[in-house]
């Protein structure tokens, strides 16, 4: 169906709303650059059912990013709700490329693809390029950062303390 107010199929326009959600934990990502939105499907009724991947089972966010995407789409009249979807589950290889550009610039280190590869969180023995000054001098502090999908840094070079998104 077409939205008659924009002439944009409604589909279209839930994605459109949708981009301009930001992550709860990460503000400077919204969530389809996370990549937590799986689908947007419209029934026959016209009711919207958002597909919705949390990040990992047990995620504190998925509760409030649930009720942020359908409060965004009643904002916008559109009539939503929201599906979890587990299988397959979230990987940190859906971030957009917006998205990593987007943690980089807000100074978090984004995660390497992973591909068919094993998933390592802590990046094997490759160093974390600092995303202040680029140095590669730079030292784990913690696997546990300001939320379970991060891990904190610091660089040697610049002193600055710095977070990685895991590989998930």
């Amino acid at each position: 169906m077409v939205n008659s107010a924009t002439s944009i199929p409604r589909t279209e326009l839930a994605w459109n709303v949708l981009g301009t959600v930001e992550d709860p934990e990460i503000p400077a990502l919204s969530l389809v650059d996370l990549g937590v939105i799986r689908f947007v499907r419209e029934r026959p009724d016209g009711h919207l059912e958002i597909g919705l991947s949390p990040t990992y089972t047990g995620c504190p966010a998925t509760a409030m990013i649930r009720r942020l995407v359908e409060d965004a789409l009643a904002a916008a009249a559109l009539d939503a709700s929201c599906t979890t979807v587990l299988s397959p589950p979230w990987s940190s290889d859906w971030i957009t490329p917006a998205g990593r550009r987007k943690l980089l610039e807000y100074g978090i280190v984004p995660p390497q693809k992973t591909g068919s590869l094993v998933r390592d969180g802590r990046r094997g023995n490759r160093p974390v390029d600092c995303p202040h000054c680029r140095s590669v001098d730079t030292e784990s502090v913690t696997e546990f950062g300001s939320t379970p999908c991060k891990a904190l840094h610091r660089c040697r070079a610049c002193l600055e303390p710095f977070e990685s998104f895991k590989c998930i």
